[in-house]
């Protein structure tokens, strides 16, 4: 009756837009805090970026995207269609304004300032993750076997110690290991230089049943799932109205959470983030044993080897270019052949898969309210990262609705950044 007199007058208490995995954590803090949640997605809960992930809880993933390295080599990663970092070229003229920011943000200053504040929302995102599993009953789809970062070559072996000792400076746990140890943790790898291996990772043998049962969970808490597209946001007194094909409905608060869609939310709400699309693809091949016993990624190469349940998968490269335009063979291609390269003898794939990152040009989140008031709060841009700061960015968000001070300082995420 308390909550029904709160709300007299709004269709909700709290709207979230997007239903992938960061939208369905906030839901899950939200309803334990005893508020009414509506979640609004014109897709299945989970379905996108959030089912098609590499599943790594990747709390070693602190550097950005941009790095002076990155700088460095950008013309040729971004013009080379065989790079892991690519541009769609009909995409050059759109995408010119958030390059410029880009080359800024990967600037020595700038992106040890990013990895800090990066490091800052990864620290603990391992616990939460397991506290998040087993209140869901998704505990069994826990792996805690570490990740691997492998190295072909002495010489790249070498080149990333610094980058190594910087983790270790940031609080992430991190050994390298030699080429026998490396044989004997994955002996169905070809022979390598060593890799660099972060014991703490845990891994989700199938994210898209993690947040199918994070979904399920969130429903039998009382969230209402609206099947629609918002489009529209507008404040009026005391609230926010949402609008979309079939949809109207008023809310006290809304939460975007609509990951890579979040850009024209964010500017109706008062807000112009520099947010772009990174397309991820993965490929498939089914079998009963993958060969690998945790994830592991080929340096060079640039993409994960996931042993998801009953599959393997293979995620990553980045290919900068919108929402718009379909799936590019090149880029599948190019991926199969990545794979091929260490697994020689695989079939043709099962299954390919392509979606949609939202990409910031500093790496960094957008967590927290509007610059034109606390009725709406951002809660999206989390690039590579989306799957591991979901109960992060949870806890974030319902420490803003509740007016609490933060146990992480929400400052480096904030919207008034830009």
């Amino acid at each position: 009756m308390a909550a029904a007199a709160q709300n007299r007058g709004h269709d909700a208490e709290i709207a979230i837009i997007g239903a992938g995995v960061v939208g369905l954590a906030i839901a899950r803090r939200l309803l334990a805090e005893g508020h009414e949640v509506c979640l609004i997605d014109p897709a299945e809960p989970g379905s996108g970026a959030s089912y098609g992930n590499a599943g790594t809880i990747a709390d070693y993933a602190v550097q950005p995207v941009g790095t002076p390295s990155v700088l460095r080599n950008l013309p040729s990663l971004l013009f080379d269609r065989d790079s892991p970092l690519a541009i769609r070229r009909a995409a050059i003229f759109s995408l010119a304004p958030w390059l410029m920011r880009f080359v800024v943000q990967s600037l020595p200053r700038a992106a040890e300032r990013n990895a800090r504040a990066i490091a800052a929302l990864t620290a603990g995102a391992g616990p939460m993750w397991r506290a998040l599993a087993a209140e869901i009953g998704g505990a069994d789809l826990i792996r805690a076997d570490g990740c691997l970062y492998y190295y072909e070559s002495e010489a790249a072996l070498r080149g990333a110690r610094a980058d190594l000792a910087f983790r270790r400076e940031l609080g992430v746990a991190v050994e390298v290991i030699d080429a026998a140890r490396l044989a004997a943790m994955e002996p169905h790898l070809p022979p390598a230089a060593g890799a660099a291996y972060f014991p703490q990772a845990i891994f989700l043998s199938d994210p898209g049943r993690m947040v199918g049962r994070l979904a399920a969970a969130v429903a039998a808490g009382g969230a209402r799932f609206l099947r629609a597209a918002a489009t529209g946001l507008a404040r009026d007194a005391g609230g926010v109205v949402l609008t979309g094909e079939g949809l109207r409905i008023r809310a006290r608060r809304v939460v975007i959470a609509a990951g890579a869609h979040g850009r024209a939310l964010a500017r109706a709400a008062g807000d112009r983030i520099p947010l772009e699309t990174e397309r991820g693809y993965h490929l498939e091949w089914d079998m009963a044993a993958p060969r690998l016993t945790r994830p592991t990624c080929p340096s060079a190469r640039g993409f994960y080897l996931c042993p998801m349940a009953g599959r393997l998968r293979a995620a990553g490269t980045v290919e900068l270019g919108g929402t718009a335009a379909p799936p590019s063979p090149h880029r599948l291609a190019r991926l199969e052949e990545g794979v091929r390269a260490i697994f020689p003898d695989l079939p043709a794939p099962h299954r390919s898969w392509m979606g949609f990152r939202p990409s910031i040009p500093d790496s960094l989140p957008v967590i927290g309210p509007s610059r034109a008031g606390g009725e709406v709060i951002h809660a999206y841009g989390h690039g590579h990262i989306g799957l591991t700061l979901a109960p992060v960015t949870a806890e974030l968000v319902a420490d803003c609705i509740a007016g609490r001070a933060p146990a992480r300082d929400p400052a480096p995420y904030a919207a008034t950044r830009f």
